[in-house]
C-alpha cells in the first residue's frame, strides 16, 4: 500500500501513479510527519484536470476530496456507517493518525442495467498518457498499437481504425467499389447499421432470411437472392453467433461475389479454429460502449489485402493522396478514429479473453439458476464454432410477460432487433423472411454485467412457472 501515498505537495503526476497503485482508484496524502491528511480519487483527479490543473502541477489542501477516516479495529458494521454514495473509500489509520488500511465499498442501485463497459486504471492512464503528449486527435501512437494489435488477436494482417462500426462498413463498401447498381445480399436479423451503410453507398440491399436454429444468415437463402447485379454478401455474426463461413464463401466464390464480414457484435468468436473477421475480402468491427471491447464510439476494417488496406486508407482520410499532402485524387471521408479512443481500445484489448470469460460465467450463471422454470432457450452452440456472450440471449414464448416483471423490479432487458423487412423505410428490399420474424418475436437479451443478482430474477419469475 505503500506505492499508494504521496506527499500533500506532490505533483499531479505523482498523484496519478499512486492511485493506480491500488484498486481503491485512491491516493493517501500524508504530511511530513507521514499522517494522514487527505485523499484523492479518480474522480477527484478528473475534476482537477477539468479546473485546468496540469500533471506538473503541485497539489495544494483545496484539491483533497471529502473524506472521513475509521480508527483501527473499528467494526465491519461501523465502516458501512460512514459510506455513502459520495464517500466509498475510508482510510484506517492508526493512534497516531498513519494510515494502515482501507475501507471500499462499492454501492450498488437496485437498477441493474443490460450492459456496461469494463474500464479500470489501465484504460484511465492510457487515455491520460494520450492526453499529455497532446496527440488527441486522429494521429498517434495508440491508433497504430490498435490497429496492430486487434488485427493481430483476430488473424488478420491489416485493421484500419474509423470512428464507428457503421463507417467501417460503409468504408468496406466504397473500398471495394460497390455502390450504384449493384446488389448486396443482408440478413434480415440485423442492427440497421448493416443496412444503412449499404444505402449509404448507393448500393441496392437485398434482405434474406437467417437460420432457425443459429440465428445468421442462411446460405440457402443467399443461392435464392442472386442476381446477374449481385455484388457482395454481408454475413453478420449476431448476438456473438459465427455464420456458416464455409458455405458463404463457397457461394462467394462461385458467383465472384465479395464478402464483407459484421462482426460488430462478435469479438473473438471462432469459426472452425479461425477468428470471425478473417474469411472475407474485409471485415468491420464496432467498439461501441455496450460492445465486447469499446473505445466509446470506433470502430474497425481488417483486411489481408495489401491493395484495399491503402485504398480504406486514402479513403478513410479524404481520398488525400498519400505522397502529395491536400491533393485529393477522389472523394472521400473523415472516418478517423482518435488517438484518445485507440488509447482506451488498447487497454480494453489486454483484458478480451478476461471479459469474455466473464460473460460466458455470466451466462452460465444464468443457466444454473433459471433453467428449472423452463421459460428459456439459450442461444445454440456448436462443436465447430466458437460462441461468444456480447449479450446473453435467450428465446422465450412468454417474452413479454418476463419483461414487464423485469422493467418493473427495474431490472434492464432488451428486445431481440425488428427485422428489417418489417420496418417501411425498408420493406421494399425484402427478398424472404420467416424465422427472423419468429426469433424477433421471441427473443431478448439479459443484463450482463457482473452486479446481477440470479436469486432475485428467479423470485421475480418464479410466478410464472
Amino acid at each position: 500500500m505503500k506505492d499508494s501515498t504521496c506527499l500533500y505537495n506532490a505533483s499531479l503526476r505523482e498523484v496519478l501513479e499512486a492511485i493506480n497503485a491500488e484498486p481503491a482508484g485512491t491516493a493517501f496524502i500524508k504530511d511530513d510527519d507521514e499522517k494522514l491528511c487527505g485523499i484523492v480519487t479518480d474522480g477527484d483527479f478528473r475534476r482537477l484536470l477539468l479546473k485546468g490543473k496540469g500533471l506538473e502541477d503541485a497539489l495544494s489542501k483545496s484539491d483533497f476530496g471529502d473524506y472521513v477516516v475509521a480508527n483501527q479495529g473499528d467494526r465491519f458494521e461501523d465502516l458501512l456507517k460512514k459510506t455513502n454514495f459520495k464517500i466509498r473509500t475510508i482510510p484506517i489509520i492508526d493512534d497516531q493518525g498513519h494510515l494502515v488500511d482501507y475501507f471500499i465499498y462499492n454501492h450498488k442501485t437496485r437498477f441493474t442495467p443490460i450492459a456496461e463497459p469494463s474500464l479500470a486504471n489501465e484504460e484511465f492512464n492510457n487515455l491520460m498518457d494520450a492526453y499529455s503528449s497532446t496527440w488527441i486527435s486522429s494521429r498517434g501512437k495508440y491508433i497504430d498499437q490498435f490497429e496492430e494489435g486487434f488485427s493481430a488477436y483476430c488473424g488478420v494482417k491489416y485493421g484500419v481504425a474509423t470512428s464507428n462500426g457503421t463507417v467501417a462498413i460503409h468504408l468496406a463498401l466504397k473500398a471495394l467499389d460497390i455502390g450504384e447498381g449493384d446488389e448486396v445480399i443482408i440478413p434480415d436479423l440485423t442492427f440497421a447499421a448493416t443496412i444503412n451503410a449499404v444505402i449509404l453507398a448507393n448500393a441496392t440491399p437485398v434482405i434474406v432470411d437467417v437460420n432457425e436454429e443459429d440465428w445468421t444468415i442462411s446460405p440457402e437463402e443467399i443461392k435464392k437472392a442472386i442476381t446477374d447485379k449481385t455484388k457482395a454478401i454481408i454475413p453478420v455474426h449476431v448476438y456473438g453467433q459465427a455464420c456458416d463461413m464455409d458455405a458463404i464463401m463457397a457461394i462467394a466464390k462461385e458467383h465472384n461475389l465479395k464478402v464483407i464480414e459484421d462482426s460488430a457484435e462478435a469479438h473473438g468468436a471462432e469459426y472452425k479454429g479461425k477468428k470471425v473477421g478473417s474469411f472475407g475480402d474485409a471485415s468491420t468491427f464496432s467498439f461501441f460502449a455496450n460492445k465486447i471491447i469499446t473505445t466509446g464510439e470506433g470502430g474497425m476494417v481488417l483486411t489481408n489485402s495489401d491493395q484495399l488496406n491503402e485504398r480504406l486508407r486514402v479513403l478513410r482520410d479524404h481520398g488525400m493522396n498519400k505522397e502529395k499532402r491536400y491533393w485529393h485524387d477522389e472523394v472521400g471521408f473523415n472516418y478517423r478514429m482518435t488517438n484518445l479512443q485507440a488509447a482506451i481500445g488498447c487497454a480494453q484489448l489486454h483484458k478480451i479473453e478476461d471479459i469474455l470469460s466473464n460473460h460466458n460465467k455470466i451466462e452460465e450463471d444464468y443457466k444454473t439458476a433459471l433453467d428449472d422454470l423452463g421459460l428459456f432457450k439459450w442461444q445454440k452452440t456448436y462443436s465447430d464454432r466458437k460462441k461468444v456472450v456480447w449479450l446473453v440471449c435467450a428465446l422465450s414464448e412468454r417474452r413479454d410477460e418476463i419483461a414487464e416483471l423485469l422493467i418493473k423490479n427495474k431490472i434492464d432487458y432488451r428486445p431481440f432487433f425488428y427485422p428489417l423487412s418489417d420496418m417501411p423505410v425498408y420493406s421494399k428490399y425484402h427478398f424472404s423472411s420467416t424465422n427472423a420474424k419468429k426469433l424477433s418475436k421471441l427473443g431478448m437479451n439479459l443484463p450482463t454485467v457482473d452486479q446481477v443478482d440470479y436469486q432475485r430474477i428467479r423470485d421475480i419469475l418464479s410466478e410464472l412457472k
